[in-house]
């Protein structure tokens, strides 16, 4: 039986917000780090929060950010809760000792997603010694959309005011400000490595770990041509003025519909599969090169130490989504290859991998790949060049259900073991199935591992020191083991793919 849950007053520097202490674990959820991103805020840099008088009651989570999306226990976006810049805060009773921080940024194709999914619940690894930190950030038009005159990645401006009221505040709450590490997967890790190489963000954090980084980091033009596209679904100039014309919830509707375009349209170039609108842009400001090819660790930016992991079958996610279209034929595996600019002998070198694997699955492992893995692996790689410490991790818990199915290492099948959610609302899904005692444990061996890296930075295996013959560590069941790299590493050696363009 829980025990009752009291009140946890906390002083912060905008005012004083009331959480709940339960079993020794402080919970406070909602708190605004940041002003509400509307009104005379729109497309704009985040704003300081505004301070109060009083005390909040900050015992729920914060209204999501505007999305189509809606997310198993989560809150459902509404147009008129636009304080949407809030974090959360887990941590214990016991204050004796600063304790490291672990900062979870949410994936979502940049689109979709909130902290409140039950899956990203901070309690376990507030348990294993942490102070967790999960926030809201602006996403799809509203976080990335280009709009002239104001900047582009406001998303990622959000997760550094973020950053920002935690050296600022989390030593109220039992966190230790000069051991900040940051976390996150998918469109979450891809805001890491943004983050890792943009000087805005140079000193508020000093470890990483980053899950199936995407590549996902958009051209200026590119930007702007998909700006228009959704400006003219929504009946609007794609003008500053006309675009703030457009309510918010115009914007997402509007992109539903380019992105139902682009899937509808084999003839779309790279959109057609992997139909994602927005994503960091290399703007010149606050990126100024790609940050998976660039070498993180150099220049003026204070090297930090980095924790890499990918799954090993990342986009049958996508295909048991139905997020994007199958490719079943030879002739479509070739023009897939041709609109992502993948040479043709990588294809032809996957087809030699998977002897006698239907068309279908070798799509899947070479669409992984390109979009996940390899990203992925780079940025481990660049970072390790540069003299970033740098451990590399993999993902390949798998297994046969009774019925003879597969349960596959797919794309977020990972979070709920590092997070230790393994029980949470909608988790069966990612996961296969209800967990058992080999999974538990597992899970218990990466809640204890990204705890040790973000106290130590040390998760319990070497440091890639030979880009050649990487240690990896693959998460496994009934027991991890070491390897090096995948099968597939070699083949990607030289390929160096271009720039996202559309046709």
């Amino acid at each position: 039986m829980r025990a009752h849950a009291a009140e946890d007053i906390v002083v912060t520097k905008q005012g004083t917000v009331r959480g709940t202490v339960v079993d020794g674990l402080r919970v406070t959820l909602g708190i605004p780090y940041a002003a509400p991103p509307f009104g005379a805020g729109r497309f704009r840099a985040p704003m300081p929060a505004r301070s109060w008088d009083g005390v909040r009651d900050r015992t729920r989570f914060g209204p999501v950010a505007p999305q189509s999306a809606e997310l198993p226990g989560a809150p459902v976006w509404r147009a008129d809760l636009e304080d949407v810049l809030t974090l959360n805060i887990w941590s214990t009773a016991d204050t004796s000792q600063p304790r490291p921080v672990l900062f979870w940024i949410h994936g979502g194709a940049y689109t979709f997603g909130s902290s409140a999914q039950p899956d990203y619940d901070g309690t376990a690894l507030a348990c294993a010694g942490l102070t967790v930190v999960t926030c809201n950030y602006r996403l799809g038009f509203e976080g990335f959309g280009h709009v002239p005159g104001f900047p582009d990645n406001r998303g990622l401006l959000d997760q550094i005011a973020a950053l920002e009221w935690v050296r600022d505040n989390i030593s109220a709450f039992g966190g230790d400000p000069e051991n900040v590490t940051v976390a996150g997967q998918s469109a979450g890790g891809g805001s890491i490595a943004c983050l890792m190489s943009s000087a805005r963000a140079d000193g508020l954090f000093h470890r990483a770990v980053t899950h199936s980084v995407p590549d996902a980091f958009f051209p200026p033009a590119l930007a702007a041509r998909l700006a228009r596209e959704v400006a003219e679904a929504a009946g609007v100039a794609p003008t500053a003025d006309g675009l703030l014309s457009a309510t918010p919830q115009a914007l997402v509707e509007a992109s539903d519909r380019v992105v139902a375009r682009y899937a509808g349209d084999p003839d779309s170039g790279f959109l057609h599969y992997d139909t994602v609108l927005y994503g960091p842009v290399l703007d010149g400001e606050l990126l100024s090169r790609d940050p998976v090819e660039a070498p993180t660790a150099e220049g003026a930016h204070r090297p930090v130490d980095l924790l890499v992991c990918h799954t090993t079958e990342e986009y049958w996610l996508m295909r048991q989504v139905g997020s994007m279209p199958p490719v079943t034929t030879d002739d479509g595996l070739d023009r897939f290859a041709a609109d992502y600019g993948l040479p043709p002998d990588l294809v032809a070198a996957y087809r030699a991998l998977m002897p006698g694997a239907p068309v279908l699955d070798v799509y899947l492992a070479l669409a992984g790949d390109a979009v996940f893995t390899l990203p992925t692996v780079r940025l481990a790689e660049a970072h390790a060049r540069a003299g970033g410490r740098t451990f590399l991790s993999r993902f390949d818990r798998r297994r046969i259900r009774s019925d003879g199915s597969p349960v596959r290492a797919w794309h977020a099948a990972d979070v709920p073991f590092a997070l230790g959610t393994l029980d949470a609302t909608g988790v069966d899904f990612l996961t296969g199935g209800p967990a058992d005692a080999d999974d538990r444990a597992l899970s218990r061996r990466m809640v204890d591992a990204w705890a040790a890296f973000a106290a130590t930075g040390d998760p319990g295996w070497a440091p890639l020191a030979d880009a050649a013959a990487p240690v990896v560590h693959v998460w496994d069941v009934p027991d991890d083991r070491t390897e090096g790299a995948s099968a597939a590493h070699a083949l990607w050696h030289d390929v160096r793919m271009a720039p996202p363009s559309l046709p």
